[in-house]
């Protein structure tokens, strides 16, 4: 077997059921690498924007049409309150969502980790999939791009933990550097743990 590929079960008591949250800019591959991270955690994947869409019954472009960016936000927060209420669960979060400040009252009761990946890099993942990003739909995508990673760049700082992804990886490699990371902020008084749920 690949060690890249091998569980991780000394991390995992260490983490006595808490949440994995997974932060970062559109484009990053929170989803990518947080299926294989919860797979070498024996954890479970969940995903807000999916939760959301399954809430509305309608996609997440669909909600921006109809809603407003706001009623998509709305969603997204009252998604994240029930996500917490679960335990070990490694959670790949929206984009924003560490803009309204009282997400972070949830995202702060598990371990949060931000992939920071250069705009550049972003850019060019994302060019394939703008009509799937409602926030890209403007004459200018990578002008909106950067104001949007300006503007949330301090929200995500906040992040228990940082894994910066400037040279190619795959999801293996990147979860092998957030699994070594792990152990330097976990308190020893970690929350106990709980009965699993499906989300």
């Amino acid at each position: 077997m690949n060690p890249a590929n091998t569980p991780a079960p000394s991390i995992a008591p260490k983490l006595k059921g808490l949440n994995v949250y997974l932060i970062g800019m559109m484009g990053v591959g929170k989803t990518t690498v947080g299926k294989v991270l919860a797979q070498r955690l024996g954890y479970r994947f969940t995903d807000t924007d999916a939760l959301v869409e399954k809430v509305a019954g309608r996609s997440i472009p669909e909600i921006f049409a109809t809603d407003g960016e706001a009623g998509f936000r709305t969603l997204e927060s009252r998604v994240l309150g029930e996500v917490t209420t679960y335990r070990r669960l490694v959670v790949a979060t929206g984009g924003g969502i560490v803009v309204n400040r009282e997400n972070w009252c949830h995202l702060h009761q598990g371990l949060t980790v931000w992939l920071d990946v250069p705009l550049d890099v972003l850019m060019d993942r994302l060019e394939a999939e703008r009509d799937h990003r409602p926030l890209l739909q403007t004459a200018e995508p990578r002008t909106t791009l950067e104001f949007l990673l300006h503007q949330r760049r301090p929200r995500y700082a906040e992040a228990d933990l940082t894994v910066t992804l400037t040279t190619p990886e795959t999801p293996d490699q990147t979860c092998d550097r957030l699994l070594a990371l792990i152990p330097s902020v976990l308190k020893e008084t970690a929350h106990s743990e709980e009965p699993d749920r499906d989300p």
